[in-house]
């Protein structure tokens, strides 16, 4: 068979589609989209894609646990005290503070308190690791490189006076490119619906009923256009929002937090702002 009579494989067909010199970043996403669409980029391409393109322009602020979320041990509290307390959290690390919650001193990995059972002498100031303090205005493509070449997991944000303002995690930053990233505790997995997550927002599966969401949240959504709540913001936006994208329903707001190109899997939902005004539904 003749080459010339060949399909072009897929580099050639993207580069060709490239060609066409985006000027700028909405252009970029625009044919990147055209080239889902037209079957040269599956689904999670896409959203891996526009995810790296937005780190550049999204803060940490945007991202970080807020201070009175965060889970922060006192080098103060006797170690049987910090054990409970890390337990209760079950994080793999804790921000380290003494005396007052800005005066940040290091970071526990928990899996070094297990020396606690083997060595009374344990001394918990000697196992801190280096903090890492950063300005909430840093770009998450900034932040990423530097987790890479320092191999920290973990920064503490500060404010333009030195006050912790929160922490942000090297997952959290994956998470804003490649979706969100489940752990041991997948939710995708639990018979619950609805549940409430550690930054006091809830995650609520896609499939939870309509009626099930409204005596939930106290709201009084529709049911007549769809059983369940993925299935009416479907029929309220007309097609299958991309991660990330949010809605506003009966004073909340919803945002995707797990989605394909066919179907909503698991929503963020949490209360409007306060002047914030809900689309009607």
């Amino acid at each position: 068979m003749d080459d010339s009579s060949q399909k072009p494989g897929f580099l050639e067909r993207l580069s060709s589609l490239l060609l066409r010199e985006p000027e700028d970043r909405e252009q970029l996403i625009d044919l990147l989209r055209s080239a889902h669409a037209r079957e040269l980029l599956d689904a999670d391409a896409l959203s891996i894609t526009e995810g790296a393109l937005s780190a550049s322009e999204t803060a940490v602020r945007d991202v970080m646990v807020p201070r009175a979320q965060m889970d922060m041990l006192d080098i103060g509290e006797p170690p049987q005290e910090i054990m409970r307390t890390v337990i209760a959290a079950a994080h793999s690390r804790f921000p380290v503070h003494d005396g007052d919650r800005d005066n940040v001193i290091g970071v526990l990995l928990a899996k070094d308190l297990l020396r606690l059972q083997t060595d009374p002498s344990f001394d918990l100031r000697a196992w801190l690791r280096p903090v890492v303090f950063i300005p909430e205005s840093k770009r998450l493509n900034v932040l990423l490189r530097e987790f890479r070449v320092s191999r920290n997991h973990m920064a503490i944000v500060v404010d333009e006076f030195g006050g912790v303002a929160g922490l942000v995690t090297i997952e959290d930053v994956l998470e804003q490119i490649v979706g969100d990233i489940e752990d041991e505790y997948d939710f995708d997995e639990t018979e619950d619906n609805i549940r409430l997550d550690k930054s006091g927002r809830y995650r609520v599966k896609a499939r939870t009923e309509v009626a099930d969401f409204n005596a939930a949240f106290g709201c009084s959504l529709s049911e007549e256009d769809a059983d369940t709540i993925g299935g009416l913001i479907l029929s309220q936006l007309g097609r299958v929002p991309k991660r990330n994208e949010s809605l506003d329903l009966g004073g909340l707001r919803l945002r995707v937090l797990r989605a394909d190109s066919r179907r909503l899997y698991t929503l963020l939902v949490e209360p409007l702002p306060p002047g914030a005004a809900a689309e009607p539904v």
